[in-house]
């Protein structure tokens, strides 16, 4: 069915979706950072990993110029404020760290990422070939970036921290490449999927400098 005939899903069921998405999505990021090993604890409170859950409602919500975006922003917003709650009833935090200036900072990043990636997301679902690539290209991009950041930190960190850095961008690259190889339609546009992830990645690498992490 082409893209202009495909009714959009209902506003109110793709926030309810988003929604329960974040609420899901934030507490078990809590929780998998205290009971996995490392490095895969370091996945748990990975950028990129976040971008998935706004990418994967805008792959669900896929019609619709807006909703995808905004699903993907609800979505964010709401796991930052949950995993703060899920730190309160778990580990006995604050609450005023719901609506302290951190989680505020993290909630614009929240409405930045749940935008293009809530909309690359509905793009990788696409009957337009190029929002297609670019759209698969991305979700593998997020993650070479993210892998490239930590090698950047491993030269000013202590040994151990090194090695689980280390381990962990590898596992991230690897996600990235498996991500494109599985949700690819056919080898030629995995394989375009990923060289176009390679100049997407230098724009994430660079966004990520901007924004100071990794410290």
């Amino acid at each position: 069915m082409p893209e202009e005939s495909r009714a959009p899903r209902p506003l109110p069921l793709i926030l309810a979706v988003a929604a329960a998405g974040g609420v899901a999505l934030g507490a078990v990021d809590l929780i998998a950072q205290r009971e996995l090993p490392y490095p895969w604890a370091n996945l748990a409170n990975s950028s990129a990993v976040w971008a998935v859950g706004a990418f994967a409602v805008g792959a669900w919500v896929r019609a619709g110029r807006w909703r995808p975006a905004a699903a993907g922003v609800v979505l964010l917003v709401v796991a930052v404020e949950a995993y703060y709650l899920a730190a309160t009833l778990i580990q006995h935090d604050d609450l005023a760290n719901l609506w302290a200036p951190t989680s505020l900072v993290w909630m614009a990043f929240g409405v930045l990422a749940g935008t293009v990636f809530g909309t690359f997301g509905a793009w990788s679902r696409s009957d337009t070939r190029w929002r297609a690539l670019a759209g698969l290209a991305a979700l593998g991009a997020v993650f070479f970036a993210e892998a490239g950041m930590l090698l950047r930190r491993l030269p000013g960190t202590e040994a151990q921290y090194r090695a689980d850095d280390l381990a962990t961008a590898a596992i991230m690259a690897l996600i990235g490449l498996v991500l494109i190889a599985l949700l690819g339609r056919s080898w030629r546009q995995r394989a375009a999927a990923s060289a176009l992830a390679v100049p997407l990645a230098a724009v994430g690498f660079a966004g990520f400098a901007m924004a100071g992490y990794g410290g």
